[in-house]
């Protein structure tokens, strides 16, 4: 069962017996359909009880699943004639993060992605999806193209995180990620965000500043990794699992939260067990969001980014603090 996840082995192991017994019972007189119905009965009733009750930490392992669809797998699967753009204009080219120019049913936009590898030597070669600050830089010199020439931008996030090393911090990371936020925050065409797998830390902030923000079912988006989390707080790792739940990261919690906008399906076990069924479901939010946000000015656009932000989690002003009316 390579690529199981723990906590679905179970299910994989019934569908194995269950395929195991048909196969015995095509090659041989012996008719076990009772006991197939039976174990089929078994497994849906298992599969119901496992993946409508997934735990947060369970959602976490779905998110870094190495199968798990990439930007450039939806690009391939939602744009046409998309042409990837390289380079900040500054220092060189940042693979772990992807853009270009496409069409979106016929409309003219700007798609943007954390672009992890498939493997270890397209891994090492995208930096596992950790951008150093002129991916963050080529990413705000597509959004500031897409600005000029009018076209809504879409930017998916998977990211551990910004790559945290000496060479990233002397070229400024820290800048370029703020840079990114100022900037976006004033973009006046269309901007809709969708966290696709890992959504860590400032990493993923960078590209997270839009009018709509969706979460596929099985992603998250936290200021830290659970084991950080874990580290920090109990000085203890392994308490990841423990971390997961208390930090709200998954997209139920930031839903009930109010920091995202809409949750997109999955299917049973995660978006790698269906792709291009992922990709329809990724499809119809964007028609969605669309029809709302082109319909508005570039002021009211800028102005619904301000709100959205503005109506994020609960605080008083300090007259209210201090008691002053």
């Amino acid at each position: 069962m390579a690529g199981a996840l723990e906590f679905e082995k179970p299910v994989l192991e019934l569908k194995k017996k269950i395929t195991e017994l048909k196969e015995y019972t095509k090659n041989t007189d012996v008719d076990f359909t009772d006991e197939i119905e039976k174990l089929e009965a078994r497994l849906e009733k298992l599969e119901r009880e496992i993946y409508e009750n997934i735990k947060p930490w369970d959602r976490v392992q779905i998110a870094r699943h190495p199968e798990r669809p990439t930007t450039l797998d939806y690009i391939s699967r939602l744009f046409d004639d998309f042409f990837e753009c390289h380079g900040d204009r500054t220092f060189g080219d940042d693979e772990a993060i992807v853009g270009g120019i496409a069409k979106f049913n016929g409309l003219p936009v700007t798609v943007i992605g954390h672009q992890r590898g498939k493997d270890t030597k397209e891994n090492i070669r995208r930096n596992f999806g950790m951008p150093h600050p002129e991916g963050y830089r080529k990413a705000l010199r597509l959004m500031k193209q897409a600005d000029k020439f009018k076209r809504p931008i879409i930017c998916f996030i998977d990211t551990k995180g910004a790559y945290p090393g000496k060479a990233a911090e002397e070229r400024g990371q820290s800048e370029a990620i703020a840079r990114n936020l100022f900037e976006m925050a004033g973009l006046k065409v269309p901007v809709v965000c969708i966290v696709i797998g890992e959504g860590g830390s400032g990493g993923a902030l960078a590209l997270g500043v839009g009018n709509h923000i969706h979460m596929l079912e099985n992603s998250t988006y936290s200021v830290i990794s659970p084991e950080g989390a874990a580290s920090i707080l109990w000085k203890d790792a392994s308490l990841a699992r423990k971390a997961a739940e208390t930090m709200k990261i998954t997209a139920p919690d930031l839903k009930e939260l109010g920091l995202i906008d809409e949750i997109i399906p999955e299917t049973k076990g995660g978006a790698h067990k269906d792709v291009d069924g992922q990709a329809k479901e990724i499809e119809a939010v964007l028609k969605k969001s669309f029809k709302e946000l082109c319909s508005l000015s570039a002021e009211e656009l800028v102005e619904h980014r301000y709100k959205k932000y503005k109506m994020i989690g609960q605080y008083s002003f300090f007259n209210e603090y201090i008691g002053v009316n």
